[in-house]
């Protein structure tokens, strides 16, 4: 990002003459959410005042997968790369090149599923041979083997999912165009089956459709109207998510995504990492650390802390506890889609500022959770993969009920 310094630009949250746009005056016009898309209580009302409370200037996030789309363009993506032969083998037949975390016995697995036959960076036949589609999609969609060992070890569990970092590491050896081909004829496959398809990949069927949230959609609109940037922060791989956000309106420089270094143009298993961390993706702190480099222009050594509330986006909406930094860091109000993330959903429910607004999925919502969220004991998850309460202000978050649902 060019000329970012730690004070206040006018592109980030300023007023001409200075005064942080957080305390500009509400305009007396606001753009007006679409009356015929269904929200929750009065989830629309209060999206209605934010957008009139003169945030313009200041940013607001958005997830991607299951936040702006039903299902997940990650997922989409390696389906399609794994029907259409387009996994590379990797260096020197070694699957360990592919991910530092990835275990002795997932190596040895996907070696002696995907063979040495095929010679390094040429395509496997993943669409015809079975044993070694369905190991990599084990590793990639359940992180262990087919014969149940895990598949990765090691890694910091606030930074960084392997398995997610996984699905972009597999396209290395491709240029970013490449991918960017490949995402839109996922894109255009998922868009055009019906909803509740499915689709073969190896000896498994699994999910074949995503749909855009018109919800999202009109609100990234009317969030552009009222003059926020808008912004995506995704754990998917950054040109899959490129391409699909043009269809909610988002340009490709406002992507955040898993980013692969290059080599020659062409992507590699090696990552780009943030805050010093080379291992770190947009996952949890790893998303804060995005955001605040990226977007906010924080210095790379203080990208884990939380910004001043003066820098900090104005609004922030996610699904899952992947997104619980970067949507608790909002300062005016943060939007959860309940898919029943306990982490996420302490925060949600417990909306100790009252600036948190919870929201079923708008296609096929969960129904209510029959137990109380566990966030007085096991909802948070430290950096080690430990289980542990949440805690808000120094205070143990109380279990939660779950009550935003559709019957």
């Amino acid at each position: 990002m060019k000329s970012l310094r730690w004070i206040v630009p006018l592109a980030l949250g300023a007023t001409a003459l200075g005064v942080p746009a957080a305390h500009a005056a509400p305009r007396k016009e606001c753009p007006r959410l679409d009356s015929g898309l269904s929200w929750y209580g009065d989830n629309r009302a209060k999206l209605q005042q934010f957008l009139c409370a003169g945030h313009r200037g200041r940013v607001a996030l958005f997830d991607w997968d299951n936040t702006v789309v039903k299902n997940d363009v990650g997922d989409a993506t390696t389906y399609w790369l794994l029907r259409n032969d387009k996994v590379l083998q990797p260096a020197r037949q070694d699957w360990r090149t592919t991910s530092r975390f990835l275990t002795g016995e997932a190596a040895a697995a996907l070696k002696a599923a995907c063979g040495t036959s095929v010679r390094p960076g040429r395509p496997l036949p993943t669409s015809t041979d079975t044993a070694c589609a369905d190991e990599i999609l084990s590793v990639y969609g359940s992180a262990k083997t087919t014969g149940g060992a895990a598949a990765f070890a090691g890694w910091n569990h606030r930074r960084t999912e392997p398995s997610y970092a996984w699905a972009a590491q597999l396209l290395a050896g491709h240029t970013p165009g490449e991918v960017r081909r490949f995402a839109a004829a996922a894109r255009a496959e998922n868009l055009k089956a019906p909803v509740d398809a499915v689709q073969t990949v190896g000896s498994h069927q699994v999910t074949g459709w995503v749909r855009y949230y018109d919800q999202q959609r009109d609100l990234i609109r009317k969030l552009r109207r009222a003059g926020l940037d808008v912004w995506i922060v995704s754990a998917s791989a950054q040109p899959v998510v490129q391409v699909w956000a043009r269809g909610a309106g988002v340009r490709p420089d406002h992507v955040i995504g898993i980013e692969n270094t290059r080599r020659a143009g062409r992507l590699t298993a090696r990552l780009t990492g943030c805050g010093g961390d080379p291992d770190a993706i947009t996952y949890i702190d790893g998303k804060r650390c995005a955001v605040n480099r990226r977007v906010l222009g924080v210095p790379e050594r203080r990208a884990y802390e939380q910004a001043p509330a003066w820098r900090r986006q104005a609004f922030a909406a996610g699904d899952s506890d992947t997104d619980v930094t970067f949507v608790s860091d909002a300062t005016d109000l943060r939007l959860v889609l309940n898919r029943n993330k306990a982490e996420l959903m302490c925060r949600g429910y417990f909306n100790a500022d009252g600036k948190w607004l919870v929201n079923p999925m708008f296609l096929q919502p969960k129904g209510r959770k029959s137990t109380r969220y566990p966030c007085s004991t096991t909802a948070y998850t430290a950096p080690d993969g430990t289980p542990g309460p949440v805690r808000e202000n120094g205070r143990i978050v109380p279990d939660q009920a779950d009550t935003v649902f559709s019957p």
